[in-house]
């Protein structure tokens, strides 16, 4: 399998990395770190495995804000709407055209910054995401967020998640 590696020119942003397959598990994080195909962080480690332990073959990590930061903390306090509409015309491109199992993974961290739960719920409803069978691990953040790959044990299955209920508990 060829990866698949979306990104900026500079590399400060990236929109899509994985290894496709007939029937890979997308996983949707809040930011990209600093992984790249063959030098992967520990969060798309987890995520490559999690998909093998699930029967998929292959994973691809798609964010709900491109910009790279190893701390979400760090992210800018105002989004930059060119890196927002560039990340979902990827998304749309890599959830459209077949029926795709997606894992949300972005963690209570989502309330961090106030424009990342305005920018997740656009991306919930881009064709591809509206369709695509949601699924999560571990119990729900504040009883509420899907929890981060990092913080949850390979023991924990994947089950159901109500994207289209969740987008409007969203600020």
């Amino acid at each position: 399998m060829a990866w698949l590696y979306e990104r900026t020119p500079d590399n400060s942003a990236r929109f899509v990395l994985g290894l496709d397959g007939a029937n890979p598990l997308v996983c949707f994080g809040l930011n990209p770190s600093t992984a790249e195909p063959d030098k992967l962080d520990p969060t798309v480690k987890r995520v490559d495995k999690v998909a093998r332990m699930n029967g998929f073959d292959g994973f691809i990590m798609l964010n709900v804000y491109p910009k790279r930061d190893t701390l979400p903390d760090n992210l800018p306090d105002a989004f930059d709407l060119a890196l927002k509409e560039e990340n979902e015309r990827h998304i749309v491109a890599t959830l459209s055209g077949r029926p795709l199992t997606v894992y949300a993974a972005w963690g209570g961290i989502i309330a961090k910054k106030p424009y990342l739960q305005s920018l997740l719920r656009d991306i919930l409803g881009l064709p591809g995401a509206t369709s695509a069978r949601w699924m999560r691990r571990g119990n729900l953040t504040d009883g509420v967020h899907p929890r981060h790959p990092l913080y949850v044990s390979y023991a924990e299955p994947l089950v159901p998640f109500d994207a289209a209920a969740y987008a409007f508990t969203l600020r």
